[in-house]
């Protein structure tokens, strides 16, 4: 097996097998395509004279390059033309049948030093290569769609699977450019098993009706920075793939989070995929579309709503990075902000932070030096909750404790005029308990904002079943002033953003718990094959592991959900004050603080 893997055969020429054929092919191996459609032989060969064609118009390659690769791509429908491949990655129906007969065919066929590759992401490598006449030859290779472009593979072994197999296509995947990562044998790997949990959870809220469509997606791509939200995810790989990922993680698993939302089921067996179908979650233009159409779920953009109430003047309470980062925001969308905190100083040094921000935005160009000064004018700093008596909203940022919030809307209620909207930006506690500590529960919202406030562009728009429509209305008309995308919750724990992205942090957790990957393993295959800005380590240091734990015990006290305990690592490293980063350790260690 230590063959350099020159002829590659690809069974499958769907759209992943095609890719992978295009990627194989531009690397300088020949390329045998096998499928037993004519036609969708005939689609791969059109689609890789496409894209390289593309490539040479953007000058990525030569027209002699692309010569070269497309002769080096020959399609067959007879699994017989692999008999003198060095590799051959089957790429078929995700079923144990189906693999399992191109198995045992190959196994008549190929040479006994052949590679065999499955490109499954949810079936049992271990099942399909024990019943292979030479289990040691087999092994995972998991592309992600598009193959071309997504630099992750992963590369999964078995008890069975020889060493001298996957370094050879270990060292293959670095020659297409690629980022390999080894990985045991368990249903939807490093990459899937983390995602398609996330991608489940977020089926089920959209299910209860917890928040629309476009709410849920748009709250995690803009709060965390994904490429695209959850359910236009499930339309894009296919809702009928999910469920037989999730069915198969859910097998081994028995975690509830992994069995598969009922909405799954019903609209793959209606035959609603997704995109390939025209319609998933989503209502596309047509089959294969990435067009979205309006449909009847569709919100309407002229849809009349109650009226909001005037709001001039805001008061942020809180002298922390959250609280100057809100001002900030209120200010410079022209109203006049009240920073108060504990203490005159305190307010100050608030505001001072505000200044700094500000001339930072100066140096980058993106502000002159005269709006930063109107700017930073509209703040008055105070030292008490009295300068409060005139805002039309109020909005506190002050630490993360109920008693401590209760009591802040306690004395929000008597300074604060009749009228003026009361919101708390919490992210973890209920919204109605700060609403019961007034007497004017109906002017309670919740308003969260991410950090950093100023550049972040969402807005977790919480309300209570006391929250009347006009405090509701108002505070969605504030934040499209100040520039920021409202979304739609109602009162629970974690909201939309906290309650998809906590659990799959937890589940990375786990994973390093039961060995079953590294760190840097798992970092690398969420962000190269989910396009994650940040791998779940990462991001659990900068969030910190004390924050990370807090709301995980929240959203298990709230769901009583086995699967939401927090993971015993994640509670042992608080324990011994490993934070993050700014305690200069978390799961990694860190130069300074």
């Amino acid at each position: 097996m230590d063959t350099p893997l020159s002829t590659v055969a690809v069974v499958g020429l769907g759209t992943m097998g095609t890719g992978i054929a295009e990627v194989l092919a531009r690397a300088g191996r020949e390329v045998i395509g096998i499928d037993i459609s004519e036609e969708a032989a005939r689609l791969a060969v059109s689609s890789l004279e496409a894209s390289t064609a593309r490539a040479v118009e953007r000058g990525r390659i030569t027209d002699e390059e692309r010569r070269d690769a497309l002769a080096r791509f020959r399609t067959f429908s007879d699994l017989q033309a692999a008999s003198d491949a060095d590799l051959v990655i089957e790429v078929v129906h995700e079923s144990y049948e189906a693999k399992q007969q191109v198995i045992h065919a190959l196994d008549a066929i190929v040479r006994p030093t052949t590679v065999l590759a499955t490109g499954t992401n949810a079936l049992s490598v271990t099942r399909l290569a024990a019943d292979s006449a030479h289990p040691e030859r087999v092994l995972g290779m998991h592309f992600f769609n598009p193959a071309p472009a997504m630099k992750l593979v992963e590369i999964v072994s078995s008890v069975l699977t020889a060493p001298q197999a996957v370094d050879a296509v270990t060292a293959l995947a670095r020659e297409l450019g690629k980022e390999p990562v080894a990985v045991g044998d368990r249903p939807g790997f490093v990459a899937d098993g983390l995602l398609f949990g996330y991608l489940n959870q977020a089926a089920s809220m959209y299910e209860a009706k917890y928040a629309s469509r476009e709410d849920i997606d748009a709250a995690m791509r803009l709060g965390c920075g994904l490429p695209m939200g959850p359910l236009a995810l499930l339309d894009l790989i296919g809702i009928d793939t999910a469920r037989t990922v999730l069915d198969a993680m859910y097998a081994e698993s028995h975690d509830r989070l992994h069995a598969p939302a009922p909405i799954l089921k019903q609209l793959s067996e209606a035959g609603l995929s997704g995109r390939k179908s025209g319609r998933g979650f989503y209502t596309y233009e047509a089959p294969g579309s990435q067009t979205v159409a309006r449909d009847a779920l569709t919100p309407l953009e002229s849809a009349t709503a109650t009226p909001g109430r005037p709001v001039r003047s805001v008061g942020v309470a809180g002298s922390g990075t959250m609280a100057s980062g809100i001002a900030e925001v209120f200010a410079k969308a022209g109203y006049d902000v009240v920073l108060a905190a504990r203490s005159q100083e305190k307010a100050d040094r608030a505001k001072a932070r505000i200044a700094k921000s500000l001339a930072r935005s100066v140096d980058k160009g993106r502000m002159t030096s005269e709006a930063r000064e109107e700017t930073l004018g509209r703040v008055t700093p105070a030292g008490s909750l009295d300068a409060f008596s005139d805002v039309d909203l109020a909005v506190e940022a002050v630490a993360e404790d109920l008693a401590v919030k209760q009591e802040l809307f306690a004395t929000l209620d008597k300074v604060c005029k009749p009228g003026a909207v009361l919101a708390t930006t919490t992210s973890s506690l209920p919204v109605v308990a700060c609403a019961r500590a007034t007497s004017r529960p109906q002017d309670v919202i919740g308003m969260h904002f991410f950090n950093p406030a100023p550049a972040m562009k969402l807005v977790e728009v919480v309300r209570t079943v006391l929250t009347s429509d006009a405090v509701h209305s108002t505070v969605r008309e504030v934040c499209v002033k100040i520039r920021k995308h409202p979304v739609d919750c109602g009162d629970r724990a974690g909201f939309i953003v906290n309650a998809l992205l906590f659990p799959y942090l937890n589940n990375a957790v786990k994973m390093v718990e039961q060995h079953y990957a590294t760190l840097d393993d798992i970092d690398a295959a969420m962000k190269l094959g989910g396009g994650y800005p940040m791998g779940p380590f990462e991001l659990l240091d900068v969030v910190g592991l004390d924050v990370s734990l807090a709301i995980q015990k929240v959203l298990h006290g709230e769901f009583r959900d086995p699967g939401l305990a927090p993971a015993p690592l994640l509670e042992h490293l608080v324990a011994a004050g490993c934070l993050g980063r700014k305690t200069g350790r978390g799961f990694r260690e860190y130069a300074g603080r």
